[in-house]
């Protein structure tokens, strides 16, 4: 029996530094990716990467086609295990360009990165048009 390839992780701070755009000119062969957040809404009310989409793992299956696919995709959750669920779904129906936070928004404070709390903001956590 085949084992299932591996799913792809990004640490909190090299997916800090891609999502910054890497500090210089935005490279349209390079576009910056998206961070997704597979946590409850609930959830991310409490803490949440800034600038992070919302995409809840309870209602993931019905809404993955709304995620773009012309751009990386970098999917969190609190500690790792619904990212890299979502991430190993998404390879399952063929996209590439995916890869889980390790160890999420855990990792992502323990790295001493910037979270936001409170009730979002109106339009705070949707998906890009």
């Amino acid at each position: 029996m085949m084992r299932p390839p591996a799913v792809p992780t990004i640490s909190p701070r090299d997916a800090a530094v891609k999502l910054a755009g890497e500090g210089g000119a935005p490279d349209p062969s390079d576009p910056t990716p998206l961070l997704v957040d597979v946590r409850e809404p609930d959830e991310f009310a409490a803490e949440r990467v800034v600038g992070a989409v919302l995409v809840p793992i309870s209602r993931f299956r019905e809404r993955f086609q709304e995620l773009p696919q012309d751009r990386p995709l970098l999917f969190i959750c609190h500690a790792c295990s619904r990212s890299q669920s979502a991430t190993s779904f998404l390879l399952q129906q063929g996209w590439t360009d995916v890869q889980n936070v390790d160890g999420g928004t855990l990792a992502w404070r323990q790295a001493g990165l910037p979270l936001k709390s409170g009730q979002p903001e109106p339009g705070e956590g949707d998906l890009p048009a």
